[in-house]
């Protein structure tokens, strides 16, 4: 399917590895041209020539920055300037006990996990309005509405995350503008497939042992394996074209089946 992408702008947070790259390949391959984000320059820079080797034609491009350092995502968009497509992607993610969490670890996930989308938004969302069409895709999680216990403060970051994404909806009417969220679910990302090879070497158990038995415990989950990065990133990709026209103020769910509510 042509999803008549080819010529739009678009930059993707926290996008060297992971989901976020991810979304930055299928984006190209569409023929967008993407921009990149991370705060290692190496590792961005692989990612940049992956894209480019992968999709041959595409002009991907980087910018190096910490969305924890406000003054960082200034200089970010001064240089960024204007784009068609904002994918709100990068977030701070990990487990830790409730009682275990400072306030300094809650603002830096508020910081990272919020704030980016809000700074971001707040600078582009009105140049999409003037120009007439745009798009905004927050990639959030089931962790935003179901809050897991041991995930307390990552989950409600991703809940105020949806919350910025529906009113920053209303803002559009009227308009060829959209944002929505996508909730995924448990992703084998480079970050988590990394801490499973931890686990494993720990264990000294072969990793895929380590990885069906952490998504094993998972009761609600219908597809039973882990989400790969691209099957989120085909959700996006369709959001953040002209096809999605008709959907805005939304969180699309790409979880697995592991939210249990029938909306």
């Amino acid at each position: 399917m042509d999803l008549d992408l080819r010529g739009r702008r678009a930059f993707i947070s926290g996008s060297s590895e992971g989901i976020g790259y991810a979304v930055a390949s299928a984006l190209a391959a569409e023929g967008a041209q993407v921009i990149l984000n991370g705060r290692d320059p190496v590792r961005l820079a692989v990612a940049v020539d992956r894209i480019r080797s992968a999709h041959p034609g595409s002009d991907p491009s980087a910018i190096v920055a910490d969305f924890a350092d406000s003054e960082q995502v200034e200089a970010l968009l001064d240089e960024l300037g204007a784009v068609d497509i904002l994918i709100n992607n990068v977030g701070l993610f990990d487990l830790a006990e409730f009682d275990a969490i400072d306030d300094e670890a809650w603002m830096r996930y508020f910081e990272v996990n919020v704030m980016s989308g809000v700074r971001l938004s707040r600078r582009l969302l009105g140049g999409m309005r003037e120009r007439g069409w745009g798009r905004i895709v927050f990639i959030g999680s089931e962790s935003g509405v179901n809050v897991p216990a041991d995930m307390i403060h990552y989950g409600a970051t991703k809940a105020a995350m949806l919350a910025v994404s529906n009113g920053l909806a209303k803002l559009t009417r009227g308009t060829s503008v959209t944002v929505n969220t996508v909730l995924g679910g448990p992703t084998l990302s480079d970050g988590v497939a990394r801490t499973v090879r931890a686990v494993a070497d720990a264990q000294s158990l072969p990793p895929e042992v380590v990885r069906d038995a952490i998504i094993g415990q998972n009761r609600t989950t219908l597809l039973e394996r882990f989400i790969e990065p691209e099957e989120i990133a085909h959700l996006v990709a369709y959001l953040a074209s002209p096809l999605s026209s008709a959907t805005n103020g939304a969180a699309l769910r790409a979880d697995g089946g592991v939210l249990t509510a029938t909306l």
